[in-house]
């Protein structure tokens, strides 16, 4: 019996008529997979943390466990941070479209989006002052003014540095997603 999940014997269609064989369309989800730098950020920051475990680990067999307590914490902390970096991106389901961000979610309802598109603008570099020229996937609200809203997606955002072809399907599926849900709501 051929296992054609590990392998690419699938036929394309096959593979892209959904994600999920049960497709509940309820559930948030992200239209794009995290790219390879947010992965090997969070990996390193891990790695960290296992550092850390091992030297509460180490205070702990050599002093007491009162004095290990604040660096359990601090490693804690540190593996928070890196599940919350994996967690970071646009999530999509039937009631609206989230930006999740590292201190802060926005969910905006389909029924107060105007438009999902993308423009040609000056974008932040992995999420730092400097900005270059990119694409940006901008969020337009009844509620507020587009100049307001941060960008969903960023061309040179942590996902998709390197990847034009993914930052393109990703915001292909967010738009296809808002006009869906658009045309329910019309």
């Amino acid at each position: 019996m051929p296992l054609s999940f590990l392998t690419a014997d699938r036929t394309f269609e096959a593979a892209s008529e959904s994600a999920l064989p049960y497709d509940d369309r309820e559930h948030w989800r992200r239209p794009y997979r995290p790219g390879p730098w947010r992965v090997g950020v969070a990996a390193l920051v891990l790695l960290l943390a296992s550092f850390v475990l091992f030297a509460a680990v180490l205070i702990t067999l050599t002093d007491s466990v009162s004095s290990a307590g604040p660096v359990f914490v601090v490693a804690l902390v540190v593996i928070a941070g890196a599940l919350r970096l994996l967690r970071m991106g646009v999530w999509v389901s039937a009631r609206g479209v989230r930006h999740v961000g590292f201190l802060v979610t926005r969910t905006a309802p389909w029924a107060r989006v105007i438009s999902v598109r993308t423009v040609q603008q000056p974008v932040r570099w992995l999420g730092l002052p400097r900005t270059v020229q990119g694409q940006a996937l901008t969020l337009v609200r009844k509620d507020r003014a587009a100049e307001d809203t941060p960008p969903l997606l960023t061309t040179h955002m942590l996902d998709f540095v390197g990847r034009p072809a993914g930052f393109d399907r990703a915001a292909d599926t967010v738009e296809a997603w808002a006009a869906e849900h658009g045309r329910q709501r019309g």
